[in-house]
């Protein structure tokens, strides 16, 4: 029997307590694991499966000392750590032309340097136990397609696809490396990229699927990676996308046809 069971494990998810990182959180719990989620503030609302429910530690991830209390205070509660998932990150939309550099290093800082220190000091205890541990960076599509509005941010997950590839090398065998490259997914605040229903629909028809990925779809993937069934999965990047999105050409194509009809 193939079964995706966590019990016992203990995994971290940052950012876990809304959006994308609500949905990683809810799976591992769903799988059996314990789950710490930090974030800056205490969300409203913990994360919870039937048994138990996700601690919260208070952490900015882009201060390195804080990243060493998260990790340590996770250890001291539960004994050890399976799985770091660097999951806090995001943009808001800037002109690249006219945002000030330090609003470029602080998007940079956020969505690259932060989960390289989360993967660090995760490493760095995953090393001491038999078992070894996982290391899951959540990604994104925009590592490798126009990113306007958010250039910064796009170059930053390209930066995480290669450091998975290297760390992943350096830390073997002891702890694999891997990323999750999400396409667009319907979060609480899908409407700040999407706008209305309309618009949501619309995105949705341009994914081969027919729909936009959902929280979970992320969190399902990530628990399949930290667990025994990817066993020999390390140093790669997993697109989650929904097949990609339809080539513009061809629209624009039917458009023209449509048009000399």
């Amino acid at each position: 029997m193939i079964a995706l069971d966590l019990t016992g494990k203990v995994a971290i998810v940052t950012g876990g307590a809304r959006g994308v990182g609500r949905g990683i959180t809810q799976r591992f719990l769903d799988a059996g694991a314990n789950v710490v989620i930090c974030g800056r503030n205490e969300p409203d609302a913990l994360p919870k499966a039937a048994d138990r429910e996700a601690a919260f530690i208070a952490c900015d991830v882009r201060e390195p000392e804080q990243i060493d209390a998260l990790v340590t205070q996770t250890v001291d509660r539960f004994g050890r750590l399976d799985v770091m998932v660097a999951n806090a990150g995001g943009a808001p939309h800037a002109d690249a032309a006219t945002a000030s550099p330090r609003f470029h290093e602080k998007i940079i800082q956020l969505n690259m340097t932060a989960p390289l220190h989360c993967a660090q000091r995760a490493n760095a205890t995953m090393q001491t136990q038999d078992e070894g541990g996982v290391v899951v960076f959540i990604g994104s599509v925009s590592a490798y397609r126009p990113s306007p509005g958010t250039a910064a941010y796009g170059g930053a997950k390209a930066g995480l696809n290669s450091m998975t590839e290297s760390l992943a090398v350096e830390w073997a065998p002891k702890v694999r490396v891997v990323t999750v490259s999400a396409g667009m997914v319907r979060t609480e605040q899908a409407h700040l990229h999407y706008g209305s229903e309309a618009g949501v629909a619309a995105a949705a028809g341009t994914v081969p699927l027919g729909r936009l990925a959902t929280p979970e779809d992320v969190g399902n993937t990530c628990v399949f990676l930290a667990s025994p069934l990817a066993g020999y999965t390390s140093g790669v990047e997993i697109l989650l996308h929904g097949g990609g999105e339809a080539p513009a050409f061809l629209d624009a194509v039917a458009r023209a046809d449509q048009d000399a009809d």
